[in-house]
């Protein structure tokens, strides 16, 4: 054989066929019987040729073969949220086994862009996007993606038409935090929130009305503090968060639990509700900074369920969500999208976990 490259001539050539019929024999589409498919591909085998260019097949089928994932603003504070991991890994694992590869695509409005935001979700060649974390019909980035004709769809987000999305039942897994806490005897409990998007965050929020028509439910938190008020409950403090870090939840802790934030020293907080796991971890530490014992002194309850072994014996009383089958549903949500259908929303399912980090109020 020579040295040059096998071409998908050099196979029509050997099998005695045109090169539109060996095109077909590589595509498993259009009329070829089958003893021809199968010159074609002995031939294939005898030239040492692997099959027509990935690159050529996607040009002609007018796909990338690429989903775009659009995951917050900065790739390392992902990869430190095991939450995020756990999607993540749903996702490209049911999206590789259907031969789809994935590109990372930071959000954010910080770029050097007329509109700040990342250049390529003006420019990135996909054939579908995931907005991780949040995505609604005015929002920049959907915007962006929806002008450009690229199907997407969303992940604890607002309710698009035409973009599948998928969630968790957060609201009533607070409410259960907060009716577990209540049922512990603890009337004085303050909350650690995800980013509400008040743009003042990190710090107190000075007045939330839980029954405004308004609240932007695209965003977790407020989901979450809803909860809170369900079960009959209003928090004595909030203390925003900016992202879910656990150095933040620390920050939160030692501000919520100390009496010179509070008119009277009676309204410190005996119970401090986390909107997630890590934000939690952190109030741990800041508690136990500040000389106090979990939960003998103030309990501390978490939401989403995921492994912290650095915790060492303390297991987070929590709400359990399904993070990795959300990962893989996003992606057959997605795949279905390619294919141009559009699924209804999927919501899933949560559960409380009793660890060690609540118990009864001591005051």
């Amino acid at each position: 054989m020579s040295a040059t490259k096998p071409t998908l001539a050099h196979v029509a050539a050997r099998a005695g066929v045109s090169i539109s019929t060996a095109s077909l024999a590589f595509s498993d589409a259009g009329p070829i019987a089958d003893a021809t498919r199968e010159r074609v591909l002995a031939a294939a085998d005898e030239l040492g040729y692997r099959g027509p260019s990935a690159l050529g097949r996607q040009l002609r089928s007018g796909r990338t073969g690429i989903v775009g994932v659009v995951f917050g603003d900065a790739l390392k504070r992902t990869f430190r949220d095991p939450v995020s991991i756990a999607v993540l890994d749903g996702v490209t694992r049911t999206l590789g086994e259907q031969g789809l590869g994935v590109l990372l695509m930071p959000g954010g409005t910080h770029y050097d862009t007329p509109d700040g935001l990342n250049p390529l979700l003006e420019t990135a060649a996909v054939d579908a996007a995931i907005m991780l974390w949040g995505g609604h019909e005015s929002d920049p980035v959907y915007q962006t993606l929806h002008e450009r004709g690229i199907p997407v769809t969303i992940c604890e987000g607002g309710v698009v038409p035409g973009s599948p999305a998928i969630g968790v039942r957060d609201r009533e897994g607070t409410r259960q935090l907060a009716e577990h806490l209540m049922e512990l005897g603890h009337t004085k409990i303050a909350v650690v929130s995800l980013s509400l998007g008040t743009g003042q965050a990190p710090g107190f929020l000075d007045s939330y009305n839980e029954s405004a028509t308004d609240v932007p439910f695209w965003y977790p938190g407020h989901r979450r503090l809803r909860g809170v008020y369900d079960a009959g409950l209003t928090p004595v403090r909030v203390w925003e968060a900016s992202a879910s870090l656990v150095e933040e939840g620390q920050a939160g802790a030692r501000e919520l639990l100390n009496p010179a934030n509070y008119a009277d020293p009676n309204d410190v907080p005996t119970a401090i509700i986390a909107q997630s796991d890590l934000l939690a971890a952190g109030a741990l530490q800041g508690a136990r900074e500040l000389g106090l014992r979990v939960p003998e002194d103030v309990s501390i309850v978490g939401f989403d369920g995921v492994d912290l072994p650095w915790l060492g014996t303390d297991k987070l009383t929590t709400i359990n969500q399904p993070l990795a089958f959300k990962g893989e549903t996003l992606a057959e949500l997605t795949i279905e999208l390619i294919s141009g259908t559009v699924a209804e929303p999927v919501i899933l399912d949560v559960d409380l976990v009793i660890g060690t980090t609540s118990g009864a109020a001591s005051r």
